[in-house]
């Protein structure tokens, strides 16, 4: 991926999302007619919504997306937008679907979401973080594992 930053008024940013869409039940639904239907969907979510897809894959009971986006939109938001439109569509224009999937849900309601980052890991990034001011003595107050209650 090139360095393909995100110039906004007043700030620059590099958010890429690496998102995984299970269908639901796991049901194999997916083909090349849908995929590339898929495809067209995405596009279209893109001269919508400041939401980029930077590349798009599936297996016949999944779907993966690399995606960029703006801080302004949440990771949630990013989620129920993409979900809820290429889910109405793919019903709309492969009916087929329907006979597989009932309930009215393409999707299962959980996902897999992970960041992207193209300057480097964990490690790395604090390592840079440790190195920045060399002559002020750098003082870590906190290490640890974010605890979300």
């Amino acid at each position: 991926m090139e360095d393909e930053h995100i110039f906004k008024s007043h700030n620059k940013t590099l958010l890429v999302y690496h998102l995984v869409f299970p269908m639901k039940y796991r049901r194999k639904v997916l083909n090349e007619v849908s995929g590339e239907t898929l495809k067209f969907i995405c596009k279209e979510i893109s001269e919508r919504y400041e939401i980029e897809f930077i590349e798009i894959g599936y297996e016949s009971d999944h779907v993966h997306f690399l995606i960029q986006s703006v801080p302004s939109l949440s990771l949630s938001q990013i989620v129920r937008t993409v979900k809820s439109i290429t889910g109405r569509e793919l019903f709309r224009l492969h009916p087929e679907i329907k006979q597989v999937l009932w309930g009215g849900n393409i999707w299962t309601s959980g996902f897999y979401a992970n960041t992207v980052g193209q300057y480097g890991n964990k490690e790395v990034i604090q390592k840079y973080i440790e190195n920045q001011g060399k002559e002020k003595q750098y003082t870590k107050i906190y290490t640890g594992q974010l605890r979300l209650f």
